[in-house]
């Protein structure tokens, strides 16, 4: 995010009134019309154009086209392992905008992604020769400080939601990375540091601002809260991710957070590795609920991350004794506000790898000692000292439902796995032919059967491509069928289709 971005997002309104604090988005760009040059390229003259309900629809926002100048960094997303080459790309800056775009793409059979963030983990954001909808430019942002409730728009970014929220003593649940969509991120349930103090990100989801599919070729805008569309918005909270709309605002109950005690713990090789892995995975599902850790495993150390909201420094230490305790590890503790913690832990995007491959798991039982050497076998002969494999651990308010219920099916999990290959170095157009693409691609597959036997389940936020029953995967028997009539109901055309979203129920 630029400085000049990042001072607007936070800029607070006086006019916003007392108890609430109201932050603008991005200045709207020029809106080229492109329902004539681009529509007539791609539309036989006979095609039907509208309907008495609905008139012809025209684009508007900022819509980038190949030949645009802007176009290469407007098709490409953070992963670079997937390039597409869509037809046209429309950045929203209002729902309105959101709402032509849909319209537009039905009445010209033209096929449609949803995009915000650009961290679609297997490219699905992004299609070639389709419709890219991207929502990253809707930023708004309004925290009514008395009731404790935050709306934002969906573009806004984990860092960006973070941030804004922690300069008002406010924390939502969000993952730790800062560029991800915060909408994105909630719509698939939402894991990170605080979810085992204020549950899944979904959780406090109270209500979200939807553009639809209706009728022959239109789009409409619908709400969905307790009471209205109940049932979407049941589905929005976990499984919500380009399956039934597209969402462009969404209202959370947000929470006090005055103060964070953040510990780091490293150590270096991996001669520990099962002995810090047992204490963790022994020790922290079972803590208070305000604490939340993770252990990432890289090719030569172990990470250990932990988080005690409104903690003190001997209490967070305390909780993690017997990890701590294991070898010599070098030990950091700091309290101090989220927000900053936050900001502070993102690397600058240039620094990244270019290409990634994930695999991800849960796992309702501790894993026994072949489990956790099978991890210290592969991650020694990972393709690249970025790659990782890292859990986060459940428990606490992750295993309360909230009111209304959420389609996140993982709640009994004991702690979450991820399997990540990373390589590659960032370029403005990324090659196809690294080296060690086709090495990474293998360790990830091979790494993940061989840890078969002790995960079940998967994390719909990261797909995991090609996996025979999938849809059980993510969300479980009874949950799938549920979410397959609710798209019936809301999507019975199919509008929003991509290789691994939610069929319709037939009728």
């Amino acid at each position: 995010m630029s400085d000049l971005s990042r001072r607007d997002l936070l800029r607070a309104s006086a006019a916003a009134g007392a108890g609430a604090v109201v932050v603008s988005g991005l200045a709207a760009a020029d809106t080229p019309d492109i329902a004539d040059a681009s529509a007539q390229d791609v539309v036989a003259a006979d095609h039907p154009r509208g309907n008495p309900e609905c008139p012809p629809a025209t684009l508007t926002g900022d819509v980038v086209r190949p030949g645009d100048a802007s176009y290469t960094d407007a098709r490409l997303g953070w992963d670079q392992l997937f390039s597409h080459y869509p037809l046209v790309i429309v950045f929203a800056q209002e729902t309105r905008d959101v709402v032509n775009a849909l319209t537009w793409a039905r009445q010209h059979d033209i096929a449609l992604r949803v995009r915000s963030g650009r961290h679609a983990l297997e490219g699905w954001s992004n299609i070639d020769n389709g419709l890219v909808i991207d929502v990253s430019r809707m930023k708004s942002v309004r925290i009514d400080t008395d009731a404790r409730i935050a709306t934002v728009g969906a573009g806004l970014t984990q860092l960006e939601a973070v941030t804004t929220l922690a300069k008002q003593n406010f924390a939502v649940t969000t993952g730790s990375e800062g560029s991800v969509s915060l909408c994105g991120a909630t719509l698939g349930g939402g894991l990170g540091p605080l979810n085992r103090w204020l549950g899944m990100a979904c959780d406090s989801l109270l209500a979200a601002e939807v553009v639809v599919a209706s009728g022959p070729g239109c789009a409409e805008v619908i709400n969905a809260d307790l009471q209205h569309n109940s049932d979407l918005l049941w589905a929005l909270r976990g499984a919500g991710n380009g399956n039934f709309g597209i969402v462009t605002q969404l209202t959370y109950r947000v929470h006090p957070l005055d103060h964070l005690t953040s510990v780091r713990a490293t150590w270096d090789g991996l001669g520990d590795l099962y002995e810090v892995f047992e204490a963790w995975q022994r020790t922290v599902p079972y803590a208070d609920s305000r604490l939340g850790s993770e252990v990432e495993i890289g090719k030569s150390q172990i990470v250990l991350s932990a988080w005690l909201a409104d903690g003190t420094a001997a209490q967070a230490t305390e909780m993690l004794a017997p990890i701590l305790s294991v070898g010599m590890p070098d030990v950091t503790v700091q309290v101090g506000n989220w927000g900053d913690f936050f900001a502070s832990a993102q690397l600058p995007l240039d620094q990244e790898p270019a290409n990634w491959k994930f695999f991800s798991q849960f796992v309702e039982e501790p894993f026994p000692k072949e489990a956790i050497d099978i991890i210290g076998d592969f991650m020694r002969n990972a393709p690249s000292e970025e790659s990782n494999y890292f859990v986060d651990a459940f428990g606490g308010a992750i295993e309360r439902e909230p009111p209304g219920g959420t389609a996140f099916a993982h709640r009994d999990a004991l702690f979450y796995g991820e399997i990540g290959a990373a390589w590659g170095a960032r370029s403005t157009e990324p090659g196809v032919g690294d080296p060690l693409t086709s090495q990474a691609q293998a360790w990830t597959a091979e790494f993940s059967q061989a840890l078969r036997p002790y995960v079940d389940g998967a994390y719909v936020n990261v797909p995991n491509v090609g996996m025979q029953g999938w849809a059980t995967a993510y969300w479980g028997s009874r949950h799938f069928e549920r979410l397959r009539g609710i798209k019936a109901k809301y999507d019975p055309h199919n509008v929003f289709q991509y290789e691994q979203s939610i069929p319709p129920a037939s009728h």
